[in-house]
């Protein structure tokens, strides 16, 4: 089955799926009610959006000399930096770095990157336990599950669900509350972090001019990942970059407002290297992995670069009503939602998933909510537009014809009946099987027109 099809067969059961719709809109009220608080911080949000989105155009336009200056600053501090131009790149560097080390466990902190190069997947083959250290990220994993939502991975499942997942993994007591649910995990991430090999973690926003990873959260794992193991790996895509630390105090607050309502998270993580010859406490090892995966492809195009602004905050797809009906999973993609309609064909093979940018009404809101002002719709319309370069022949033909049909009077003055019998024959390559097309009426506008003016 192709991937359209499967997208529309999965999206056709969830948003009928009642109990699938009440949780969700459950989390996310609760997100909205949160969201609308985290965002009376500001006097003027726009305005910091205005900021924060002119500071990201400028990134992008140096987007070279800025990941330059970045590596080049954090090999000063003493962190060791490697480019992965692929997920195939990536993992055979890493798979040639633990050969020569002695790994058997692997603490992670949460990370979109790492679940877009299927991190946990490779490890595993090489017979490395990787552990998801974030609450939500621990819960699917456990349940054998991809992160739902960029932000809250685990969205989709209720307190039930997940105390019933517990019962069956660890013998949990079945009804236990949320909070001795989070007490488990926390005590048994625990020995995890102590005994790990290895820590890795992502980046919220690479600080060029100081060549510092900037990292923020609210359970403490990602310090825990990053601070007891010897060997502390950050993966992280070339887009995080940003001019400096002087840029966090607008950018940090943004991200928590949008993303979970919060006025500042709870930790806000600053890494520099490994620990210095007079600390006792951190990593021996720093490694930072700068993975390209095809945004030198988005970067090279000017218009789609501007999606490369992005800092993951997860808004759009909160205030998504497709993504709000069908939900994650449906998207099967890393990055789900309006932005991941927007990026994800081209990550991956565009023209497998070149229906996902009709997967938008185009209300516009994803655009209204963005931090960084990013243009979602005109970047979805352009995709759309580009998919057609990998239409079919039989598409092709259909949208040629309606060409022609549209372009020239004497076709367009035909009587209804004929243009109705003609849209009949294209209508599954231009507007699916899904939908119907009204009949046109005997006569056309301007031949009514014309007709009502002489009276």
């Amino acid at each position: 089955m192709s991937k359209a099809k499967s997208f529309k067969k999965e999206a056709a059961h969830v948003a009928n799926d009642l109990q699938h719709r009440k949780i969700i809109q459950f989390n996310m009220s609760k997100y909205e009610a949160a969201v609308a608080d985290g965002k009376l911080r500001y006097k003027d949000l726009s305005l910091a959006k205005e900021q924060a989105s002119a500071i990201k155009d400028d990134v992008v336009k140096r987007l070279p000399y800025l990941l330059e200056e970045f590596e080049t600053n954090a090999v000063n501090n003493g962190a060791e930096v490697y480019w992965a131009e692929s997920t195939s790149d990536l993992i055979d560097q890493l798979t040639h770095l633990f050969s020569d080390l002695p790994v058997e466990t692997l603490v992670k902190s949460k990370s979109m990157v790492t679940e877009e190069v299927n991190l946990n997947e490779h490890l595993d083959k090489l017979g490395i336990e990787s552990v998801e250290t974030d609450l939500g990220e621990f819960i699917v994993q456990v349940a054998g599950e991809k992160p739902y939502h960029i932000v809250t991975p685990a969205m989709h499942k209720s307190k039930q669900d997940i105390a019933e997942l517990f019962n069956e993994h660890f013998d949990t007591d079945v009804n236990l509350s949320a909070e001795e649910l989070t007490d488990f995990v926390r005590h048994y991430l625990r020995k995890k972090f102590v005994s790990a090999d290895v820590g890795v973690t992502g980046a919220n926003f690479l600080c060029a001019n100081e060549g510092a990873v900037a990292v923020t959260e609210n359970e403490g794992n990602v310090l825990l990942s990053a601070s007891f193991p010897k060997l502390h790996i950050v993966i992280a895509g070339i887009e995080k970059v940003i001019p400096g630390i002087d840029h966090l105090p607008l950018f940090w607050p943004l991200l928590a407002a949008h993303g979970t309502g919060q006025q500042l998270t709870v930790y806000s993580n600053l890494f520099f290297g490994p620990k210095k010859t007079n600390e006792t406490d951190g990593p021996d090892r720093m490694l930072i992995f700068l993975i390209d995966n095809k945004r030198s492809e988005i970067y090279s195009d000017k218009k789609d670069r501007e999606a490369l602004k992005c800092i993951r905050c997860g808004a759009c797809l909160n205030a998504c009503p497709v993504y709000k009906n069908i939900g994650g999973y449906t998207y099967n993609t890393t990055y789900s939602g309006p932005i991941g309609s927007v990026i994800s064909p081209h990550l991956n093979d565009f023209k497998e998933y070149k229906h996902l940018s009709f997967a938008s009404s185009l209300c516009g809101k994803c655009e209204e909510v963005c931090p960084v002002k990013i243009k979602l719709t005109d970047l979805l319309l352009k995709n759309r537009q580009d998919a057609q370069v990998h239409n079919d022949t039989l598409t092709d033909a259909s949208n040629i014809a309606l060409y022609n049909i549209l372009s020239k009077r004497s076709l367009m003055n035909l009587p209804g009946n004929y243009k109705s019998k003609l849209t009949k024959v294209f209508q599954s390559g231009l507007i699916g099987s899904d939908k119907k097309l009204s009949a046109f009426e005997p006569k056309t506008f301007s031949q009514q027109w014309k007709k009502n003016k002489k009276r």
